[in-house]
């Protein structure tokens, strides 16, 4: 009972992270903020995003394995399927976002140049993109912890 309540903790944990820290990519990339401090920031933001991606990740394998239903109960339901399924998608387009904020880094560093009004609109709509997909996954953690 302990170790699923310190599973279920740690997970929901990485994912409070990552959801703030996607959230303040979104709200740091606009054409409004941009200056230098905001390119370096976003950089480091996005980075912790990462983090605490991988970290859901590696949290909701702990409790599949050492939780109180098992790998066979998890593995066998078309929610849990479908979970992982959207978190993949939302960590490919954010592969999108995380090239472009180092690459404005990169360029930043170099030249001290910003990135464009049509650069930072497209990126922030690929990060919106991965937010409101992430606002799903969610709810089919309910249905899920439910019995499917």
């Amino acid at each position: 009972m302990t170790t699923e309540a310190l599973l279920a903790y740690a997970h929901f944990l990485a994912i409070l992270t990552m959801t703030v820290f996607l959230a303040s990519e979104a709200a740091l990339c606009r054409k409004e903020w941009m200056n230098a401090a905001v390119v370096e920031r976003l950089a480091r933001v996005d980075m912790i995003y990462g983090i605490s991606a991988i970290a859901v990740l590696l949290t909701g394998v702990a409790r599949t394995w050492w939780g109180m239903k098992g790998t066979g109960w998890y593995w066998g339901q078309p929610l849990l399927h479908a979970k992982v399924t959207l978190f993949v998608v939302i960590g490919l387009i954010s592969i999108g976002p995380t090239v472009r904020f180092l690459r404005w880094r990169r360029q930043l560093r170099a030249s001290g140049t910003l990135p464009s009004e049509t650069e930072i609109r497209n990126t922030r709509r690929l990060v919106m993109i991965e937010a409101h997909l992430l606002a799903l996954i969610p709810l089919l953690a309910v249905f899920l912890a439910r019995g499917g």
